[in-house]
């Protein structure tokens, strides 16, 4: 009772109870002592949290003007009021505002750009309400009469799907438990929406007139590892509802004049085989790998839109991974990557043939966004770069020039000039090149001597493309390198990139972060004793094998809501993402080969008696892509096992989800601990 008085209190780190529960598989037992924290309902759980939380208030407290100054300067670089550029569908100009100090936007529209401005959503009345408020969804009627709103109030995305009428301001509908997924018919009364399983997974796709009692299951997902949606095309002529796994899709349409009208199913899934549809009037543009990993572009007659009609528009290139498709008259827009960097190359759109767009910086990125009129004579994008800040611009297709609509606002005091950014590449284990992006301040470099934070992610074939991040500053004006490791289980090098970095290839994404440290750490880029590195989600687990694999590399770990207890997790179909994660992770209950490849490199299964480096660990209690449970298994192993006495904090946040704080400056306060963490670790007290 002594020590946990002293836990509650702050003064020591909380001592999780040892309660052994086993767990057989495939012949194989292991015992969990920490399985009880999964449990909720539990009280001592809760009492248990509450003690890490006030353990780590406790070990922040010296950096408390540090953690201050860091909020300060985050504030610094985020403008009173800001407003986004204005977008044209529908006959409406459409935009955001934040207000002065507010925390969330106010969206607004009108019909001409000079007119008088119409609040469609002030989402400040709702943020005021409750601790945690997002937005998933905002879209509004194709006669512009009726505003669809899914918003979610704990971070777990269980949506509420609200129809307003935007006139009058009437509540028309509200739909509980909704996916955040959205289709309009023409006559902007019916609706189709998905609704979710008690895992969280949806799982079946509604019709509904809005305001009557007549909703209609159009479509149930029966196989658990797949996940459907419905979506409007561009134009929204047509409703398309998909349904894909980790690897494989396909998809039904039905034009939306007619929507009590049965879906057409366009090409049967089949074991392999992606597809995506680009609806154009008439015709159907078709992103798949039927000829190979890094998919093609297919066309199609909207009339007849099975496999056996798909003509190549752009053919599959080895060198080339195509990721998305923006169609306009006269060509079109597709988003690609290669060499690690995504590119804009514009095709004709029946030939294939075209060039890249030339938009400037030899490592940056881009996405393409609010393209609704075909017949525009540019593409509008946000771009960026790790020392370009974020920017609206669009790109004209007649004249090639880039015509930067606004550039976002990072501080008064801000010189890109005082900055470096270069790409070099890291040799793996096996002989295989790993990019990594790194960024830092010219003036404050000073070869071997400056700590190092190495980011890392690689997992569901997500690249982590260099972006700009005014936060980060706080960092590199401190004298820190950041670099980003694009290890394999992303996409920067194609799909292959991804493959080898999946299921049975999963080792290789922890093996190439370590080969990226240590190719920092032997070039110069780094004090060899300051290296940090951090990961959040499915990075978390990255965390958690490399610093099981190679304590001794690091000086701290940041591990953000990490996904560490994996065996475990993958063994539980009832947990929310474990049945549509398979191709991913694997199947450790039917396969006794991906049961013991996940077993050797699970984090919490692989805790050893060593000096574990300082460790910030940080989570959500509404998080329902990787439990709460999970991290606090994790650290109290690692504080069980600990030989040396560097710091090991865990945090959670009690009121959000997987993407932290909700607002425009819930997240400061929870960056600025980060980030004093390290620096206090570094040694960096200014």
């Amino acid at each position: 009772m002594y020590c946990l008085l002293l836990a509650l209190s702050g003064l020591l780190p909380p001592v999780a109870a040892e309660i052994p529960y086993t767990i057989t598989t495939h012949g194989h037992s292991r015992v969990d002592d920490y399985y009880w924290l999964n449990n909720i309902d539990d009280p001592a759980v809760m009492e248990y949290l509450e003690a890490e939380n006030l353990y780590a208030d406790s070990m922040m407290a010296g950096s408390a003007d540090l953690i201050e100054t860091i909020v300060s300067e985050l504030m610094e670089r985020i403008p009173e009021n800001e407003s986004s550029v204005p977008y044209y569908r529908n006959g409406y100009w459409y935009w955001y505002e934040y207000p002065d100090d507010c925390d969330y936007s106010v969206n607004m529209r009108r019909r001409d750009p000079g007119g008088e401005p119409e609040v469609l959503l002030d989402e400040n009345i709702y943020g005021d309400r409750y601790d945690y408020f997002s937005v998933e969804l905002l879209s509004v009627s194709p006669d512009n009469t009726t505003l669809a709103m899914a918003f979610d109030t704990t971070g777990g995305h269980w949506d509420t799907l609200v129809f307003t009428d935007i006139h009058t301001g009437d509540t028309l509908d509200i739909v509980h438990n909704a996916s955040g997924d959205l289709a309009w018919a023409a006559d902007s009364r019916i609706v189709f929406y998905g609704l979710n399983d008690a895992t969280g997974r949806t799982d079946r796709i509604m019709r509904q007139t809005i305001g009557c009692d007549d909703q209609v299951c159009v479509y149930t997902e029966e196989d658990p590892t797949f996940w459907p949606w419905v979506s409007n095309s561009s134009d929204r002529k047509w409703i398309l509802l998909g349904a894909a796994s980790t690897l494989e899709s396909e998809y039904r349409v039905l034009r939306s004049d007619v929507p009590r009208d049965s879906f057409a199913l366009v090409q049967p899934r089949t074991d392999g085989l992606e597809y995506y549809i680009y609806p154009a009037d008439s015709v159907f543009y078709i992103q798949t790998n039927l000829n190979g990993e890094n998919f093609s572009i297919m066309r199609v007659p909207a009339s007849d839109p099975g496999i056996e009609n798909w003509d190549t528009v752009i053919p599959h290139d080895e060198a080339v991974l195509i990721e998305d498709i923006d169609i306009f008259s006269s060509l079109l827009a597709v988003t690609v990557r290669t060499g690690g960097l995504k590119k804009l190359y514009l095709a004709d759109p029946v030939t294939g043939e075209g060039d890249y767009a030339d938009l400037g910086e030899e490592a940056y990125t881009f996405f393409t966004s609010a393209n609704y009129s075909p017949d525009a004579d540019s593409v509008r994008m946000v771009y960026t770069s790790l020392t370009t800040p974020w920017s609206t611009v669009s790109y004209n297709f007649s004249t090639a020039a880039v015509n930067v609509l606004k550039t976002n606002f990072v501080g008064e005091n801000f010189d890109r000039e005082l900055y470096e950014s270069s790409r070099v590449t890291a040799t793996a284990s096996d002989g295989t090149e790993v990019p990594i992006d790194l960024v830092y301040r010219k003036d404050l470099f000073a070869e071997g001597e400056n700590p190092l934070l190495l980011y890392g992610y690689g997992a569901y074939g997500s690249s982590l493309d260099p972006m700009f991040s005014s936060s980060l500053l706080s960092l590199l004006d401190r004298g820190f390198v950041y670099a980003e490791a694009h290890v394999r289980g992303g996409s920067e090098m194609g799909r292959y990139w991804y493959d080898q970095g999946r299921t049975m290839n999963k080792i290789n994404t922890f093996t190439d972060f370590i080969a990226c440290a240590e190719y920092l750490k032997d070039n110069g880029y780094s004090d060899p004793d300051n290296i940090f590195a951090m990961g959040e989600s499915a990075g978390g687990l990255l965390m958690g094998a490399v610093t099981n694999m190679r304590p001794d590399l690091w000086k701290g770990v940041v591990a953000g809501v990490p996904f560490v207890d994996a065996l475990t997790t993958m063994l539980d179909p009832t947990i929310p993402l474990t049945t549509s994660e398979y191709d991913e992770w694997g199947n450790p209950a039917e396969s006794q080969e991906a049961y013991e490849y996940i077993l050797s490199y699970s984090p919490v299964d692989n805790i050893r008696e060593v000096e574990f480096p300082a460790m910030y660990v940080f989570s959500a209690l509404n998080d329902a892509q990787v439990g709460y449970w999970e991290p606090a298994k994790w650290v109290a192993g690692i504080r069980r096992a600990n030989t040396g006495d560097a710091p090991v904090v865990f945090r959670i946040n009690m009121g959000s989800g997987h993407g932290g704080a909700s607002g425009r400056f819930g997240w400061l306060r929870d960056t600025a601990s980060k980030y004093a963490f390290i620096l206090n670790q570094a040694g960096i007290l200014n």
